[in-house]
This record gives C-alpha cells, structure tokens and sequence, in this order.
C-alpha cells in the first residue's frame, strides 16, 4: 500500500497518531498556543518524535557473517523484538543492504504511550517505563547517562547475541570503540572532545610558562639597540609563540562543529565554546605576560644592568660582525647596491 519506506512512516503515523496530534492543537487554541500545534510531519521530523533507526552487521569490513546468516539472525531477532515490546515499540520497516563492503541491516522503529488525555503518542521514555525497564541507577534523576534507552539497548544486545549462538556464531559481546573498553558511541565521542580540550589546555599552560620565563632575554638583547629589542621581543611574544597554536584551537573548533561529526548538536556547540574560552584566555595570557615583560625590562635599574652585560659579553662579536660587513663592502663593485643582511632572533 505504500511505494516508499517514507510513506509507510507517514501512512503508520497518520493512523495511530492523528488522534493526538488533533487533541493537542486543541487543547493548545484553548489555551491560545497555537504556535505549539503541530503536524504529522512534525512528528516525522522531531527528534524527539521520529522513528528511531538501528543498523545491524555482524563483523568487520575484512571478517564478517554472511548476508543469508544476517538475514536469517535479523529476521529472528526482529520476530522477538515485536514479540517481547511490540506493545509499545514497532517495527516499522527494514532492509538489507549488500551495495557496500560489509552486509547490514537498516531498521527503524517508533516508540509510543498511552499519555494522561487517553491518547497513542509517540513517546521513548514513558513507552519504556511502560515496558517495565528502570534506570540503570535508580538512585540518580532522569538524565542523558542515566535513563531507560540505555537499559533497553542493553536487552536487545543481549538478545542479539543470544540469537546469533544459536546460529552457530560466537561474537564479542563486550563492544569497543577504537580499541577501548565499551562506552556508549556518544559518551566516547564526548570523551575524546575532552582529551583535544585537555590537550590544548596543556598546550596552553605550557606556552604561559615559557613566555614568563624570560630574565634571560637581558643577556641576550643588543647594547645599541636595547630599547627596539624590548619592543620586538614584546611583539614576538604577542605574535610568533602563538600563532600555531592559535591554529590549532581554530581547527579544533572547526573540527567539532563539523556536519561529520556525531556528536549532538548542543554537545559540538558547547565543546566549540570551551575552545572559544580557552582562546580568550590564552590571548590574555599572551597580553598580559608581554606587557609586564616590557614593563620589567624598562625598569630602569634592568634596563642599565643588562646593557652593562651585554657589553661585556657582546663587545668581541659585535666589532667581528662590523669588520666581516666592512670587508664584504669592500670587495663589491662600486656599482652593486647593497644588500642587506636578514637575521632572525628566536627568544624562548
């Protein structure tokens, strides 16, 4: 009755959901709500609403079960599925894809409830308390890591694997991410969000050490020049040091607000404004430190201690530096322009 899987989403929500979703714009006119009404498209689209998607595949890329041992432990396992929840949770469609390197399976499927007016909505949470799952800790409030879903995605593993043993295949029943003991795909994410901002913290902290470590910058700055030497290391510090890693945080950042990722939207957006944060903070440090770098060395006792050092330590190379240009002077042609030499100082 439908040529699409999208029609028989529509078609299975317009049966079993238009009731509510005509009780609900009501009740919101009543009320003058109107801009809460919503339709049966809404529901298609929410997230909080739509069909739930779930893929199965057995193995890897290069070490997996065959399409027919798949088909034939999906088909089982989506029998006991309607069996043991089909009260509150529905199949709706599911296919089997062989057009990639490993077979899978795509299944999607709509939770619903019986609300407080009598009315079928669709519902994840109150159709699993229905279905008799608890909080995996019963103690702590309702929460993103602590709530029904998790406990239900747990049965059905349990029954997956139950299912795939008495077709003769022993899988791993403990799942990993990226060589890691098993955490939920989104908590991983999360983690790994958390090492880049720890990372670049690090990174951070250690840039702030070594820009406030400079009392020996008075031995290193020329007797001539000391003055325009305070202002270009200043500048270095404003600049150089951190331009790295000032890209780094921006890859970061765009990294994590990319479509790519999987992570939930408010989950990226907070992770881009921590980085915004660390930013902020690390242009501050970088101020901060260079100002009352400039200050110090401007001091007038610094600034007169280090020129006396510098002289006396830079006395001989400064006259072989002198001698080397005079004598390379000498030997161009009258009619060579001169050229002047590039040096870069590196101050850390």
């Amino acid at each position: 009755m439908a040529a699409t899987f999208s029609d028989v989403e529509r078609q299975f929500y317009e049966t079993h959901y238009t009731a509510f979703v005509e009780s609900q714009n009501e009740r919101n006119a009543r009320i003058r709500h109107t801009e809460r009404n919503r339709s049966i498209p809404d529901l298609l689209s929410s997230r909080k609403t739509c069909p739930e998607e779930t893929i199965y595949q057995l193995g890897t890329k290069d070490d997996h079960a065959s399409a027919e041992n798949l088909l034939n432990i999906v088909t089982e396992f989506i029998e006991e599925f309607k069996a043991k929840f089909g009260d509150h949770v529905h199949v709706l469609d599911w296919a089997l894809h062989l057009d990639e390197s490993t077979p899978h399976i795509h299944e999607r499927h709509v939770f619903d409830c019986e609300n407080k007016y009598g009315e079928i909505a669709p519902q994840q949470e109150k159709a699993l308390e229905a279905l008799g799952f608890n909080l995996p800790d019963p103690n702590k409030p309702l929460s993103r890591r602590n709530n029904r879903k998790i406990a239900f995605d747990a049965a059905c593993r349990k029954m997956l694997f139950e299912i795939a043993k008495r077709h003769g295949l022993e899988l791993e029943e403990e799942a990993e991410y990226s060589n890691r003991k098993y955490l939920e795909k989104q908590d991983f994410i999360l983690a790994k969000q958390k090492e880049q901002l720890a990372a670049q913290q690090s990174k951070l902290d250690e840039l702030t050490l070594k820009v406030n470590d400079m009392e020996t910058l008075i031995d290193e700055v020329s007797t001539a020049a000391y003055d325009k030497a305070v202002e270009v290391i200043t500048d270095v510090v404003r600049t150089e040091t951190r331009k790295e890693d000032m890209r780094m945080i921006e890859d970061t950042k765009k990294w994590v607000l990319s479509p790519e990722r999987k992570a939930p939207q408010t989950t990226r957006e907070y992770a881009a404004h921590r980085l915004d944060t660390v930013l902020d903070k690390f242009l501050k440090t970088m101020q901060t430190t260079a100002t009352r770098l400039q200050e110090k060395l401007l001091k007038s006792e610094v600034r007169q201690k280090g020129k006396e050092q510098v002289k006396e330590k830079a006395r001989d190379s400064v006259l072989q530096l002198l001698n080397r240009l005079q004598a390379e002077q000498t030997r161009r042609k009258p009619s060579e322009p001169p050229t002047a030499e590039k040096s870069e100082n590196r101050f850390q």
